[in-house]
């Protein structure tokens, strides 16, 4: 590791544009983890995220020369917002390159800045590739958004704000992992005052460059990245920030949209603001480490990175929240279908809160119920399952299963009569303008479609549950339209929900 980084955070310029922002003790949180949490609210920052600091740290190192010149950046919003509040600060010329699936807020965003935006593929990866075109063709300067030891720099004066704001012991720092720019320079600068302090990663399953890599021994480029946490969606992490953190870097943690849903609500329940999905991973990862761990009476700190949310994307996390903090229960229950045996099945269920129900007759000789109830753990679940069981009612736990969460909840309504050769398949599609035309179109004309569920979550992907009537004499063409399609798809045809429900 560089041994300079200590001097360059310290002499880091970002208050110009920054302002020290503070560290709040979240007392709904830390009384249900029984931990002491608190939030670094980088949320607060001008441009609602941490990541003003290092585009400026970078851009006030360029020679009069360069910013005359102007600036490019690759960017899924909050890097794209800092680089283009600098760019209007130093008046150059600013061209940020973001991922058409980049939420609209953002892009407004750093469009209102005066900076051009140009909107190019789905991940930041083929924004990047796109941004370093451009800065070839027009001889501009590339503002890199982490990988870069004046950004990093700029990054790590958050580590130096939270030591003296809380002098006293820390056990451990959480921090959102995309490219590691961020946690790159809060270990470099934690590591050398306070190297008792332990610096946690916290990445997305389906975003997990840094775990892999860490893992590996060396950087591991990913095939597919998740955005729902569209802030870390990053391939392959830099080359700069992997070497930092394989050599201060305690520990990376690995959660889930849902655990990121709920974490979401929690700094929402604590503080009234509604951090992005990126904002709330570190939370999100100091819960799951306080459970792996079973710690107790611990100081933690979590980066509250951001807070650029798009306010569809809300109706989402409302509904996965729940489900991510083990509050609710997603179950299929058959009863006999015959004079007070709905009855009794409520009766089971006791006092408990139905967050939903849904029941048509389907068989004469039993019935199959969709239900949702509130309850305080896991644990809880698996003990209400045993109940209903041990009273002769069969029932399944669905709250892990994607397709009954994001599809059947949605289209309980009884069996389909006469579908010959149904195959049902979920698949998931960059939320943009023509992807579900480009869907449609590829399939044969030949193949009916039996069955459609697509509802618009204003998240990262689009998401669509599918029945198609397809030959068997056809399926080598219907294998084919898989592979070309190039979207991430799921055989669901055994799926006990499909089975209960659809099929």
């Amino acid at each position: 590791m560089r041994s300079d980084y200590l001097e360059r955070i310290l002499t880091a310029r970002v208050y110009d544009v920054a302002e020290e922002s503070p560290l709040e003790v979240a007392p709904a949180l830390s009384k249900r983890t029984r931990n002491r949490v608190l939030l670094k609210r980088e949320d607060v920052q001008a441009v609602f995220s941490f990541k003003l600091r290092g585009a400026y740290n970078k851009m006030a190192h360029l020679t009069r020369a360069q910013l005359q010149h102007g600036v490019v950046a690759a960017s899924a919003g909050n890097h794209a917002q800092g680089v283009a509040l600098a760019a209007q600060r130093m008046g150059c010329r600013a061209t940020i390159v973001m991922p058409v699936t980049t939420p609209a807020i953002k892009v407004q965003a750093v469009e209102a800045r005066g900076a051009t935006v140009v909107l190019h593929g789905d991940s930041y990866d083929e924004a990047y590739a796109r941004g370093m075109e451009l800065t070839r063709e027009s001889r501009t300067t590339f503002v890199h958004p982490y990988d870069d030891p004046d950004v990093i720099a700029g990054q790590g004066t958050i580590a130096m704000e939270i030591l003296r704001q809380h002098p006293e012991p820390i056990h451990a720092i959480f921090v959102p992992v995309g490219g590691g720019g961020l946690i790159s320079g809060i270990a470099a600068y934690v590591k050398r005052l306070r190297p008792e302090i332990k610096v946690i990663g916290v990445e997305p399953t389906d975003a997990d460059a840094m775990a892999r890599s860490l893992q590996a021994g060396h950087r591991v480029q990913l095939d597919q990245v998740g955005i729902f946490a569209d802030g870390v969606a990053v391939k392959l992490v830099g080359e700069e920030t992997f070497e930092i953190c394989r050599e201060l870097v305690d520990d990376m943690v690995l959660v889930d949209s849902d655990a990121i849903c709920a974490a979401i609500k929690d700094v929402f329940e604590d503080t009234r603001s509604i951090q992005e999905p990126a904002g709330a991973l570190s939370v999100a990862g100091a819960k799951a480490y306080v459970e792996q761990h079973r710690m107790r009476d611990k100081t933690l700190v979590a980066i509250a990175s951001g807070a650029n949310m798009n306010f569809d994307r809300l109706r989402f996390v409302s509904e996965r929240a729940e489900i991510g903090e083990q509050r609710e229960a997603i179950l299929a229950v058959t009863i006999p279908e015959k004079p007070g045996s709905f009855k009794k099945f409520c009766s089971l269920l006791g006092a408990r809160n139905i967050t939903e129900f849904n029941y048509r007759f389907a068989d004469p000789r039993e019935a199959h119920v969709f239900v949702g109830v509130s309850v305080h753990s896991r644990d809880e679940t698996h003990k209400l399952v045993g109940q209903l069981e041990k009273h002769g009612l069969k029932a399944i736990d669905f709250s892990d299963d994607e397709m009954a969460k994001l599809h059947i909840r949605h289209l309980v309504g009884g069996h389909a009569p006469k579908v010959d050769n149904e195959l049902v398949f979920r698949f998931e599609f960059p939320e943009r303008p023509g992807a579900l035309m480009k869907f449609l179109n590829s399939m044969s004309h030949d193949w009916n479609i039996s069955l459609f569920h697509y509802r618009n979550h204003g998240a990262d992907y689009g998401r669509v549950l599918v029945g198609m009537q397809v030959p068997k004499s056809e399926m080598g063409d219907f294998r084919s339209f898989l592979e070309q399609l190039g979207y991430r798809y799921w055989d669901e045809n055994a799926n006990p929900g499909y089975r209960l429900f659809l099929g």
